[in-house]
């Protein structure tokens, strides 16, 4: 952290003199050395290919600033992360073979990138959509959900607890389907 000194000058403008660090105030050594512990652990957290775009900055609020404009970009670059994002929400569907669990993990990590993007969805907007993403097979079992429960009221977190045992029962009956022990012998 530099510290100016302004003196004015014979034409009116401000000359800044650096002060040297025996000059400082009590409160400017503690600001500089506040600087500096937030630079050593911002230093420390980066990884290198980030490290080498930060490297010349010389206060904190400088390498705050970079790393702000690295992560996010600027106006377009954060639209296009979002309208990927919505795609991402809009496109999801449960795979075979994939357990409620994965799905779940799957399913969050697109709504948290959403929401830290500025874009928020109801809990009855987030069940709806699980339930869509399941496969055909689920539609007797979402359909029976949809009457006997409202959906305003039902938390997300709360379908996902109903539908991990489901989906365990429901490979069972997979595996015991007929026509599916022939598909895997072939």
């Amino acid at each position: 952290m530099k510290i100016n000194i302004a003196f004015a000058t014979t034409d009116g403008a401000p000359e800044y003199v650096e002060k040297r660090r025996h000059e400082y105030t009590n409160d400017e050594k503690n600001k500089a050395n506040l600087d500096n512990v937030a630079r050593d652990i911002l230093y420390k957290m980066l990884d290198k290919n980030v490290f080498r775009k930060i490297k010349t900055c010389t206060t904190v609020k400088e390498i705050w600033e970079k790393l702000i404009q690295i992560c996010e970009g600027n106006d377009e670059t954060k639209e296009n992360k979002l309208t990927m994002a919505q795609q991402k929400y809009e496109s999801i569907k449960m795979k075979d073979g994939e357990t409620m669990a994965e799905f779940d993990e799957r399913f969050s990590a697109v709504v948290i990138e959403l929401t830290s993007l500025g874009k928020e969805y109801s809990n009855r907007e987030l069940v709806l959509k699980v339930m869509r993403a399941l496969p055909r097979e689920w539609d007797v079992k979402t359909m029976a959900m949809r009457e006997s429960k409202d959906l305003n009221k039902l938390e997300l977190h709360d379908l996902l607890q109903i539908l991990k045992p489901m989906s365990l029962s429901y490979k069972q009956d997979l595996k015991l389907d007929p026509q599916n022990l022939n598909r895997q012998k072939h």
